[in-house]
């Protein structure tokens, strides 16, 4: 075989891979409609003092508070189900404020809310689509 036909082959077959690494991160993250669920990307919660808050971006990483710590990891969505990786938290001790949202590990999301459950499945709050 020639060193042209191998040259040509190999920036083909470069050509495919590099296509193929693009369109595998289009919507890698974030559902839409057409897949059976709502963008979970942006700010979910209203925050403010002891309220949760968390925001998901667009590259698959989260940061918020449950009112009282800092939290922040990556996320991946498969239609309208979200699947939290585990979660960095600061460790403050905060009295009277419900923590929950801490113990995140999966979530629904519609439109306009965000229903998020802990590692056993158990329903542990929701949280409105922020402004």
């Amino acid at each position: 075989m020639s060193s042209t036909r191998i040259t040509s082959r190999v920036a083909g077959a470069t050509a495919v891979g590099a296509l193929t690494l693009v369109l595998m991160g289009c919507g890698s993250t974030g559902g839409d409609a057409a897949d059976g669920g709502a963008d979970p990307v942006g700010t979910w919660g209203a925050g403010g003092e002891g309220q949760p808050q968390i925001e998901l971006t667009e590259e698959g990483t989260f940061a918020g508070t449950d009112g009282c710590n800092q939290l922040g990891g990556e996320w991946e969505a498969e239609g309208a189900e979200v699947t939290f990786g585990p979660a960095r938290s600061t460790m403050k001790f905060c009295e009277g404020v419900d923590t929950w949202l801490a113990g995140l590990a999966t979530a629904t999301v519609t439109s306009d809310s965000m229903t998020v459950f802990d590692n056993t499945g158990a329903e542990i709050g929701t949280l409105a689509r922020g402004s």
